[in-house]
């Protein structure tokens, strides 16, 4: 006879036991992803499945302190990332600077949003008024609020326009020029329908990105203005010159000195040209007439022809008697102190020395002047 085994079985309560404390870990470790995604977007796809949740509830411990902004009235402060500086470093300097009000809330959004990987060295202008969310993604972008903007000494208008799609600043070149063809600068010594020519000052400027093209000239023009000082003033009128035309004639003198040295030299023998009726018969003046040349792709054609010289222009000092009827590019500082405080010489022609120097011989007569050309 044979006897029934027994049944082994686990009561359905037992079992109920064991299944409900796995759901609700299977529940909360759906939810909580879930509820922090809401909020904060998708975790970093770089995150396993344990770091997710984990990224995810202290996104919801922490809550406010990464959403709220810590002053809503704050303005910006500068913030300076150094390069090889981690995050949880930026992090502390944050807090330390009054941006954020935790660094450990932020470490963990940045972990959460993958953003630790991506901050940028480089200079920010953030504010307390910002959430810190906010605050980490302006941190992936060290594209700096101001850039550094040159405009060198002897440039023409069109060769500053040029300049800016390269610079940085969200202004295009017809913009500017259209701008600077026009300035409407008020400025007492400047011909009511002239241009800016002349008055686009030289120098290195530090300028916000977002500036427009009235806002650069303006700026350009009015540190022009700064520069010609009332002792200035008063060296050009012992010129007999008004600040316009000692302006146009420093443009001049600023494209034919090589040397800033010679800059007053240069000057003494265009105002001695001035001063006994003759031409000033110069170079520059006749380059600028002509334009851009399609050759060269320059703005300042040389050498330049017998027919060049011949062009018919107001520009033309070959042609014309006196000065050009405006500067034909902004001068520099010294060569506007050349003109105001020029060298006391008895010169009235110079060329350019055979050496390859830059300097110039200087002489009294057209005959000494062709004596010093090159053989």
């Amino acid at each position: 006879m044979t006897r029934r085994r027994r049944r082994s079985y686990v009561p359905w309560g037992c079992l109920t036991l064991l299944l409900i404390p796995l759901l609700i870990v299977i529940g909360v470790a759906i939810i909580v992803p879930l509820m922090a995604a809401r909020t904060y977007g998708p975790p970093s796809g770089n995150l396993g499945a344990f770091r997710r949740f984990q990224s995810s509830a202290l996104m919801l411990w922490y809550d406010g302190q990464i959403t709220n902004p810590l002053s809503s009235s704050a303005g910006e402060v500068p913030f300076t990332v150094e390069a090889g500086e981690g995050p949880v470093a930026v992090a502390a300097r944050l807090e330390q600077a009054g941006i954020i009000r935790n660094a450990e809330a932020f470490i963990a959004y940045l972990v959460y949003s993958g953003l630790d990987t991506g901050i940028q060295a480089g200079e920010f202008r953030l504010s307390p008024a910002l959430a810190p969310m906010q605050i980490a993604q302006k941190l992936q972008d060290a594209t700096p609020t101001q850039v550094k903007f040159v405009v060198l000494p002897g440039w023409r208008m069109e060769e500053v326009a040029a300049s800016l799609p390269t610079s940085g600043l969200g202004i295009s070149a017809e913009g500017f020029l259209q701008v600077a063809r026009d300035p409407r600068s008020g400025f007492d010594f400047m011909p009511q329908d002239a241009s800016a020519e002349g008055f686009l000052f030289p120098g290195e400027y530090l300028l916000p990105r977002a500036m427009d093209s009235d806002q650069l000239v303006s700026t350009l023009m009015k540190n022009a203005a700064l520069a010609i000082s009332p002792e200035m003033r008063a060296g050009f009128a012992r010129q007999g010159l008004d600040v316009y035309q000692a302006v146009t004639l420093a443009s001049v003198v600023q494209r034919e000195a090589v040397k800033t040295e010679e800059q007053p030299s240069i000057a003494s023998v265009f105002l001695n040209r001035l001063a006994a009726g003759m031409r000033l018969e110069t170079d520059p003046t006749v380059q600028y007439a002509l334009g851009l040349d399609g050759g060269s792709n320059s703005w300042w054609k040389s050498p330049l022809s017998v027919g060049d010289l011949a062009i018919q222009s107001p520009y033309n000092t070959y042609q014309n008697d006196g000065l050009p009827p405006g500067p034909i590019c902004s001068p520099s500082l010294s060569a506007l102190q050349a003109v105001a405080y020029p060298a006391q010489t008895p010169y009235y022609f110079f060329r350019a020395r055979c050496d390859g120097s830059g300097l110039h011989n200087f002489s009294e007569t057209f005959d000494q002047h062709l004596q010093n050309g090159c053989p």
